[in-house]
C-alpha cells in the first residue's frame, strides 16, 4: 500500500514540492554558510518524493542525546532557516495541500503536504526513518518515562 500511496504521491505532486527543497538545496550550497541546510534539504526533499512510510523525528528523541541540531545552535539554525526559506516552503506545501483537499481522493495527500509544512518550518534536529524506527523509538522513551516515575514515587 505504501508503494502505491508514494507512486500516486510522487505522480500527482510530489515531485513539484520535492524539486522544491532541493531548488532550496542547491541555493543553500551556493552560500558556502548554507550547506547544513542544504544537505538538510536534500534529506528532505528526497522525503517529500516518497513520504508514505516514513518520518520525521527528532534525532533527540531517537539518539536520546543532544547534539548541536538538538540544542541552541538548532534554534538558532531553525530561526534562520525560517526566515530565508521555511515560511516558503511551508507555503507551497500548504496551497498543495488545498489543493489535494479539493478532492476526496486528495484528502490523504493534503494531510501529508500539511505534516511536510511543519517540518519545513523547523528541519534542523530532525531526522527521516521508517515509521517502525519512529515507534520505537517513542515506545523506548514512554519506557524509559514511566520507569523513572516509579523509581521517584
Amino acid at each position: 500500500m505504501r508503494a502505491i500511496g508514494n507512486f500516486l504521491w510522487f505522480v500527482l505532486g510530489g515531485v513539484f514540492m520535492g524539486l522544491g527543497w532541493w531548488l532550496v538545496g542547491v541555493l543553500a550550497f551556493i552560500t558556502i554558510v548554507g550547506i547544513p541546510w542544504g544537505k538538510a534539504c536534500f534529506v528532505i526533499g528526497q522525503f517529500t518524493f516518497f513520504p508514505f512510510g516514513k518520518e520525521a523525528v527528532s534525532r533527540k528523541e531517537l539518539t536520546k542525546k543532544d547534539d548541536i541540531g538538538t540544542g541552541g545552535l538548532g534554534l538558532v539554525g531553525n530561526i534562520l532557516w525560517f526566515v530565508f526559506a521555511g515560511v516558503w516552503l511551508a507555503i507551497g506545501h500548504v496551497l498543495s495541500a488545498i489543493a489535494c483537499f479539493i478532492t476526496i481522493i486528495g484528502i490523504p495527500f493534503g494531510i501529508q503536504h500539511l505534516k511536510l509544512a511543519g517540518i519545513a518550518l523547523a528541519p534542523i534536529g530532525k531526522t527521516i526513518v521508517t515509521k517502525e524506527v519512529a515507534a520505537a523509538a517513542r515506545k523506548q522513551g514512554a519506557e524509559e518515562h514511566v520507569s523513572k516515575m516509579r523509581n521517584n514515587a
